[in-house]
């Protein structure tokens, strides 16, 4: 049998069939000392992929946090070969701030792969980039929607790469957004490099819901199921979709919004999606959808100006419309896909 490849991460070597927690120092606080990222490394006795899971880049989204722990700290996965990178905060300020930026206020996902003598973000990112990312075959990023927003699960994947493509379809999401992502970002600047890297957009800042935490954890099972990492079958989505152009429906006037739709939405062109009220309730106008589609996302608050996003829609086909309209209405009324859209409206009142 071959020797098996060596691994060191944060200046430890994990041996094969060690699983261990490791800190990789990044910063100093005020009094100097060391601040410290965590990682939880799960390496087979065998050799294969090697994979990460990112998560809190913006250290207001929880999403990835509350994915990458339920993965952990449940029953952690048993690997038939291969290395598990988990990262549940990268954005240890962000986090602690309650803040999407680092304190020096610039975006991490924007920073990659950074600058060792550069600013604090571009230090965090070079680190984080040379000590985990660069050691990897490939890697998944965890994020949510912007502050005030909710998005229904979605991968976003640079679909023209045979791995990436490979990879977002294992995952398992209802569905994949085409994309390379902005440049700089962790995902972005990860696949220049030739590792593979896709990320979920799931849910909303601040929390960890428990709807998006079980998609998440199908996706990370899934896709090291299908690296043959570990035992088991691919469970797969109710459907699957690659969404090519999305668009935005804006607030016309300012006012306050009834819903009509949410995340997961089926919605064909000229739809009413919300109604926009006068603050004493007087209706001032009907936001309607300008393509047939799916509800990719949408706003939390229902406050709104002129300009102000209020849904993203991701465009469909009429037959790829029609194909999933058939397929949802002939699912259980408690399957996962419909048991989702419930959880991700529980904060947001619809009107009929």
């Amino acid at each position: 049998m071959p020797r098996a490849k060596r691994f060191e991460i944060a200046g430890r070597v994990i041996a094969p069939g060690e699983s261990a927690d490791v800190q990789l120092d990044f910063s100093e606080s005020y009094l100097g000392r060391a601040v410290s990222i965590p990682i939880r490394v799960i390496r087979a006795k065998k050799d294969g992929p090697r994979l990460f899971f990112t998560g809190a880049v913006h250290g207001d989204e929880l999403t990835g946090i509350g994915i990458i722990r339920e993965l952990l700290y449940g029953e952690p996965p048993k690997l038939k070969c291969g290395t598990l990178v988990c990262v549940p905060v990268v954005n240890i300020f962000g986090l602690e701030n309650h803040s999407r930026y680092l304190p020096d206020r610039r975006d991490l996902n924007r920073s990659f792969p950074g600058i060792q003598t550069g600013s604090m973000t571009s230090r965090v990112a070079s680190a984080v980039y040379r000590e985990i990312i660069s050691l990897c075959d490939m890697g998944v990023d965890f994020h949510s929607a912007a502050v005030r927003r909710t998005n229904y699960p979605n991968v976003r994947a640079d679909m023209r790469n045979v791995a990436i493509r490979k990879m977002a379809r294992a995952f398992g999401c209802e569905l994949i957004v085409n994309s390379k992502g902005p440049e700089g970002s962790l995902r972005r600047e990860a696949c220049k490099a030739n590792i593979p890297t896709i990320i979920l957009e799931a849910g909303e800042v601040w929390k960890s819901e428990p709807g998006v935490v079980e998609a998440g954890m199908r996706g990370c099972l899934n896709l090291l199921k299908s690296l043959d990492m570990i035992d088991g079958d691919l469970v797969p989505p109710l459907f699957q979709v690659t969404v090519e152009k999305t668009t935005w429906v804006r607030a016309q006037r300012g006012g306050f919004l009834g819903f009509h739709a949410r995340p997961g939405d089926l919605v064909e062109e000229g739809d009413t999606l919300a109604t926009n009220y006068s603050i004493f309730g007087r209706e001032q106008n009907n936001l309607t959808s300008p393509i047939t589609g799916i509800v990719l996302g949408m706003t939390t608050m229902p406050a709104v100006k002129p300009g102000e996003p209020v849904y993203h829609v991701a465009r469909l086909s009429e037959p790829t419309y029609r194909r999933i309209k058939r397929t949802i209405e002939r699912s259980p009324a408690g399957g996962a896909y419909k048991r989702l859209r419930r959880d991700l409206a529980t904060n947001i009142r619809l009107e009929s």
